[in-house]
């Protein structure tokens, strides 16, 4: 399969997968803390520019076997730089729900394109045919919260160990929500 795929693109990004080539912004990005606190159950660091290697092959391996969902590259169409990662992928621990979600490198921030792609990624899920997206934030996680909020998903509120363990804040937008 060719690393060239465009899943779609907005206004200032085209997403994609990510090619082979970038495992060192990928490494970069997910190395700091800043970016990393936000990820996963157990967040950590990435360590070893192998590790982001591994991620890239992994993520492609997913959507090749389910092109509906992936991890995939966000590229500033004005600079041709990955700013960072948009993804649609099943709920770990869920009955089938479905989360979309974010993570750019900093010298990205503050620019909207995490707004972009996120409501982009919810476009094409709904296109694929989903009924619900739901979006799962770190309590703390102000900015990715503000996103939610851009994109029209509604807060759902603080919940529990629902799908990973403590407390999350909770989006969702359901297809009537979004043609709305």
């Amino acid at each position: 399969m060719s690393d060239d795929v465009i899943l779609f693109e907005t206004e200032r990004t085209r997403v994609r997968l990510w090619r082979d080539d970038e495992a060192d912004r990928l490494f970069d990005m997910l190395r700091r803390w800043e970016v990393a606190q936000w990820l996963g159950d157990e967040p950590k660091v990435m360590a070893h520019r192998a590790e982001a290697v591994e991620r890239i092959a992994r993520w492609r391996d997913r959507f090749i076997a389910d092109p509906r969902y992936g991890s995939w590259a966000v590229e500033g169409t004005a600079t041709g730089v990955v700013a960072g990662t948009v993804l649609l992928v099943p709920v770990p621990n869920g009955d089938g729900e479905v989360e979309v979600g974010w993570h750019f490198h900093p010298d990205s921030w503050r620019r909207g394109l995490a707004t972009e792609a996120a409501s982009g990624a919810l476009r094409k899920g709904f296109a694929d045919g989903l009924d619900v997206i739901y979006a799962i934030t770190h309590t703390t996680n102000d900015p990715s919260q503000r996103v939610c909020q851009r994109i029209g998903m509604r807060d759902l509120g603080i919940f529990h160990d629902r799908w990973y363990e403590g407390a999350s804040q909770i989006f969702r937008v359901t297809r009537t929500e979004w043609d709305a």
